[in-house]
């Protein structure tokens, strides 16, 4: 086993750094992607979006039921719908949005935004430079130029005359100011001096003497989307991108095309330039819904499509648009995503925050008890078991939301059968669905949501040597878990030394072997693997769990023990440690759990472990509370004399 000098001391110490003065804002103060149900009655449905004083546009979509796409904008104002589904003239209802607030939107009862128990898709687009714009003009029936707010050229803008029937016009950048596209429909894109032939530019955009986006004496709205390109400006050092619009060549394949965006995307949309008819709709996928990694399974993503009042569908066949840290590609060989040689158009957003976490329940929450998880966050990785006794079900939301994987056994990803529910809520896990999940009383749960400098998560497939997977942790990875989703291998863990690996389903002392991570140590931006199978071997899919210290919300380190009691570590806090992983990695030891739910205390601590699926132990005082962190007991479980340990804490 490799020495753990100061170099493996060093590593633990490292700290998110510091914002600069010229923050720009976050992927979530400008869009929200939210799954609400429906109650039949007002509510108020929060997006954590300012659209009171910013303005900006809330899109509804019900996903069980076939009915319109419902838009509505501050610009216009409440009650004023519009439907991408249909040429329809803007409508009125007092039922549908009624308000526009500071940190949501409230609906009124009908059907199509807020049916009883109904479920629905909201995405919220604020008012931003750089990021969206929102505007109405009167048509003239001249060649003219409108006025825009964006602040950069439109990517993708799109116009719809609100006093009589007519077509959404698109304009995108993949295919120029010559041509032009209809939201509402399935036709390739045509040839059109719509735009003047003239393409948009920070501050104006042209249109023709034409009925459709010029009328005289029409009303318009016009949505801006911009691209941006190296210029984004957002995150908490400003130069972060987080929309981009493009264009791609199908090829046909089950993995490919391959599109680098330079972020991993939450919402995407996706038309082919030169298809039409049955097939060639707008598709939207999301993250809240089921927009994820490479599938082992056929249930394929989610998908709504802004041309029609079809209702959400996975299709059952090979998952078309997946997810990776930098991108996503569109799969199989299809009309709508990729057809062999056949171009298409996209516009896709960042996956957000891009800010360090500051309170720890914001991103981490544990429960023990019985159906709903009730966080105040989105939940991204889910650690489930009995305090009877179970397999440690780990549950991924960029993965199919109803396979499970156990960190206990060498088991690779298995259906649960507990739907796809689960993952939709945005204030936790919804176990209602599930079998003992959500049903035995002494059922554990830790939540995480992914957040930099504390938690991400990584799919990728294994081609067999050595190299580099990409990630958006954002700091160096201290903790890394990584085990093959598709075939029974170890679990390999990589914690702070890059010649060591553990098992996590094992009680083994680390071991030192090339294979594993190639004698490299991780980036802020990748980490490297070896040729071993367990991690990296050809054709094989594989998930990284990425751990990292925060300070004052998470700390992942190691210390030597002592064999005294009150040996505290320091982890920075300041009214303790809520969850606490411990591991000995200089000899033999078990992957201890504590956590205050079920008691980090001065008597006897209640404890489980990782690598087995034995009932919870209750009748050993082994952590006990500290106000910077937690403090050990004389017991050698945890503080054998000279003994190395890592831990990994969250306050």
């Amino acid at each position: 086993m490799a020495s753990h000098g100061s170099s493996f001391q060093k590593v633990f110490l490292g700290a998110a750094g510091s914002s600069s003065a010229s923050a720009g804002l976050d992927v979530d103060q400008v869009f929200a992607n939210r799954f609400y149900r429906g109650t039949g009655s007002a509510q108020a449905i929060t997006n954590d979006i300012d659209l009171s004083a910013e303005g900006g546009l809330v899109w509804i979509k019900q996903l069980e039921v076939n009915r319109h796409h419902q838009l509505f904008d501050t610009v216009r104002g409440v009650y004023k719908r519009l439907k991408t589904s249909a040429v329809d003239a803007e409508q009125s209802t007092n039922t549908t949005l009624t308000a526009f607030n500071d940190s949501s939107f409230t609906l009124g009862d009908r059907a199509d935004v807020n049916a009883s128990n109904e479920p629905y898709i909201s995405w919220t687009f604020r008012k931003a430079p750089k990021f969206f714009d929102v505007l109405t003009y009167t048509g003239n029936s001249t060649n003219r130029t409108i006025s825009h707010n964006l602040g950069s050229v439109p990517g993708m803008i799109i116009v719809k005359r609100t006093d009589a029937e007519d077509n959404w016009f698109v304009y995108h950048r993949g295919s120029g100011a010559t041509k032009g596209f209809y939201l509402n429909a399935t036709h390739a894109e045509i040839t059109s001096a719509y735009w003047q032939n003239t393409d948009p530019t920070s501050t104006e955009f042209s249109i023709f003497d034409d009925d459709t986006v010029n009328a005289n004496g029409g009303t318009y709205v016009a949505y801006l989307f911009a691209h941006n390109d190296g210029d984004g400006g957002f995150g908490p050092d400003g130069d972060k991108d987080i929309i981009k619009c493009g264009i791609f060549t199908g090829n046909g394949s089950n993995t490919g095309p391959v599109v680098d965006l330079g972020f991993e995307p939450q919402w995407l949309m996706i038309k082919s330039s030169t298809q039409s008819g049955s097939g060639s709709d707008w598709y939207i996928v999301d993250t809240m819904r089921g927009f994820e990694a490479l599938p082992l399974h056929d249930n394929g993503s989610q998908y709504v499509k802004a041309n029609s009042t079809d209702a959400e569908t996975g299709d059952g066949q090979y998952q078309r648009a997946a997810i990776n840290s930098t991108g996503f590609s569109s799969n199989g060989n299809n009309v709508g995503w990729n057809t062999n040689g056949q171009k298409y158009i996209y516009m896709a957003i960042r996956k957000g925050s891009l800010n360090v976490p500051t309170d720890a329940t914001k991103v981490f929450y544990v429960k023990e008890g019985t159906a709903d998880y009730t966080a105040t966050f989105a939940t991204d990785f889910l650690i489930m078991t009995t305090t009877a006794g179970a397999h440690k079900y780990i549950f991924t939301r960029m993965t199919d939301p109803d396979t499970e994987l156990r960190g206990n056994a060498a088991n690779g990803e298995t259906d649960a059968g507990i739907g796809q529910n689960q993952f939709r809520d945005q204030t936790g896990v919804d176990l209602s669905h599930s079998n003992w999940y959500g049903s035995a009383s002494n059922t554990v749960g830790w939540l995480w949501k992914r957040a930099p400098s504390f938690f991400d998560a990584v799919c990728y497939t294994g081609t067999g040597s050595a190299r580099t997977i990409s990630h958006n942790l954002g700091v160096i990875p201290e903790m890394m878990w990584v085990k093959c989703r598709s075939a029974a291998t170890n679990w390999g863990v990589y914690y702070g030394d890059n010649t060591d690996y553990m098992i996590l389903s094992a009680d083994g002392a680390g071991q030192d072997s090339a294979n594993f991570w190639n004698d490299t140590s991780p980036t802020a931006s990748v980490f490297t693997l070896g040729s071993e199978n367990d991690i990296n071997k050809v054709d094989r899919n594989y998930i990284a769990y990425l751990f990292a210290t925060a300070p004052g919300v998470s700390k992942v380190g190691s210390y030597t023990g002592n064999a005294t009691d009150n040996h505290v570590i320091d982890c920075g806090f300041s009214s303790g440690a809520r969850f606490v992983l411990i591991k000995k990695f200089s000899d033999a030891g078990e992957w201890f759990i504590f956590d205050t739910v079920r008691g980090i205390v001065s008597g006897a601590d209640p404890f489980l472990e990782l690598n087995q699926n034995r009932a919870e132990i209750t009748n050993d005082d082994i952590v006990d509370p500290n106000s910077s962190g937690f403090a050990l007991s004389s017991r050698a479980d945890c503080n054998a004399n000279n003994q190395t340990y890592i831990f990994y804490a969250i306050a």
